[in-house]
């Protein structure tokens, strides 16, 4: 797999998203993709519990862990790489975490629109 150029929302480098719990497409604790990433695991967010109970309701449950999978489970709190269609939705239904642009790569402009990621941006470093 060709992993795309490591580039963030800002046109930096991509700074890592998660190591514990290690997150991202690859698993190397970055947002990074490719084209077999049908998913674009793209979007650095930091969980929160009303975003983790609305993921379990419309079937994601993120928050029991799969070891068959390397996933801990996510709690209140932790960085991941999300799925851009996911955040999307789950900004739709005004329930998004928030993002960490620094550490969201850039081809989740492709899915959504950068006024919508501007609205739960946080800064870095936090």
């Amino acid at each position: 797999m060709q992993i795309d150029p490591p580039v963030n929302l800002l046109g930096g480098p991509l700074e890592p998203c998660s190591v514990a719990p290690l997150t991202g497409f690859f698993r190397d604790g970055h947002c990074n993709t490719c084209a077999q990433d049908q998913g674009l695991h793209t979007v650095c967010v930091i969980v929160d519990a009303e975003f983790l109970a609305w993921s379990k309701y419309v079937g994601n449950d993120l928050t029991t862990p799969r070891p068959e999978f390397r996933f801990p489970g996510l709690k209140s709190g932790d960085r991941w790489c999300l799925c851009a269609s996911r955040f999307l939705e789950a900004h739709e239904e005004g329930c998004a975490p928030q993002v960490v642009f620094e550490a969201t790569h850039r081809r989740t402009l492709e899915v959504v629109p950068i006024e919508i990621l501007r609205l739960h941006r946080i800064l870095w470093p936090f």
